[in-house]
């Protein structure tokens, strides 16, 4: 049997959190090549449904990542990805999944090493977790009707 090795998806802001990923690919940082960068134009634009759609495609983990708490270039997306992620996780503890499967950072753009950290922290709890959804109930029949 081969190792866990974590699929993590990313929602990263462009302003901030996308700067920062992509600054640490630029300095040549370490970190976890697992990680699937999706940019999106803030991270008040993620909405619960992506995070559960990438889940049920098989992500072991997801990320938001926004700018920081004030400075949002939108003014007020963060605060939205912040209490949708809350939801989301909240959701998730009531299915009977680990709500740590799903994460909020905020991220500055020159913030290279943060954003380098949070994918090591990130991969390190859900490698801790085990693997997602799809992988522990892969050829489980439901009887539903």
């Amino acid at each position: 049997m081969e190792p866990f090795e974590p699929q993590i998806i990313a929602f990263c802001c462009n302003y901030c959190s996308y700067a920062a990923a992509d600054l640490a690919g630029s300095i040549r940082m370490n970190y976890p090549s697992n990680i699937k960068i999706v940019l999106v134009p803030c991270s008040g634009r993620v909405d619960p449904l992506h995070v559960i759609h990438a889940l049920e495609q098989g992500a072991d983990g997801v990320f938001i990542a926004g700018c920081l708490e004030g400075d949002c270039h939108f003014e007020t997306g963060n605060y939205k990805a912040k209490k949708r992620t809350a939801y989301v996780r909240r959701l998730l503890d009531e299915m009977g999944i680990e709500p740590d499967r799903v994460q909020m950072f905020n991220i500055a753009a020159s913030d290279a090493p943060k954003f380098a950290e949070v994918a090591r922290t990130v991969t390190k709890r859900i490698h801790e977790l085990g693997p997602g959804i799809l992988e522990r109930h892969k050829g489980e029949k439901y009887d539903c009707c």
